[in-house]
């Protein structure tokens, strides 16, 4: 892939905290061979539209996987935001201050990548900046088509009766007559710096979608996720 021309400076952070509830060392199990977070630091690292890429972490274990894989690692995630109940928003707003003044640079774009959606490729992060740079939108992220989940075939409990979540326009819709209706997939969250650092959001005002596949959208958050990213991947290979 030839370099991709744009005078935009782009922060890209990958956050790894350590602990993880579901599973635990998420970002650093193996999949295939080689840890979680891998996936995502060989793709973010190929992408010509980053001009710098960092870990954000909290876990010394995870800070020598990242540098032995060429990436960066200047300094470690204050505990407050490494807890169950942290942000991301904060902790992207410190990775951003923290890298602008290791490296005396303001950013233009900053795009969070979390691991635990190791399938998107190359081309996926560099589309999705590339229309946000051409636009005047504040961000944008990607999401995935939702089908069997579509919220006119949820139900709620009211009172111990079952009813809709969102009443259809018939009873047990067929897929294809009910509208699209999408869902963040936690691939790749890209905003403007001032939206994200004066704003405190990801979205901003104004937000594109960018539309990926299901079998470019798993969200690991389970040992069963970690299945069947693998077979994806075996699939692929």
């Amino acid at each position: 892939m030839g370099k991709i021309e744009s005078e935009n400076e782009v922060l890209a952070v990958i956050p790894a905290r350590g602990g993880s509830r579901g599973v635990p060392k998420k970002n650093i199990r193996p999949v295939k061979g080689k840890p979680l977070i891998i996936y995502t630091i060989e793709v973010a690292k190929r992408c010509e539209v980053i001009t710098d890429l960092v870990v954000s972490t909290d876990d010394p274990e995870i800070s020598k996987v990242s540098v032995e894989n060429g990436v960066e690692v200047p300094f470690f995630r204050p505990a407050e935001l490494a807890t169950d109940t942290a942000l991301a928003i904060p902790t992207i707003q410190h990775s951003v201050k923290m890298m602008e003044k290791e490296k005396e640079t303001i950013y233009d774009i900053v795009v969070m990548l979390q691991p635990t959606t190791p399938l998107r490729s190359v081309s996926d992060i560099s589309e999705c900046l590339q229309l946000l740079i051409n636009s005047d939108a504040d961000g944008i992220i990607s999401v995935v088509q939702v089908n069997n989940s579509h919220p006119m075939k949820m139900k709620k409990i009211v009172d111990g009766l079952l009813v809709d979540y969102e009443e259809p326009l018939v009873e047990n819709p067929p897929r294809q007559l009910l509208p699209p209706v999408y869902i963040v997939n936690g691939a790749i969250y890209a905003t403007r710096r001032d939206t994200l650092m004066h704003e405190d959001s990801f979205m901003g005002n104004k937000c594109l979608p960018y539309t990926m596949p299901e079998e470019r959208s798993v969200n690991i958050d389970s040992k069963l996720d970690f299945k069947l990213v693998e077979a994806i991947i075996a699939n692929d290979g």
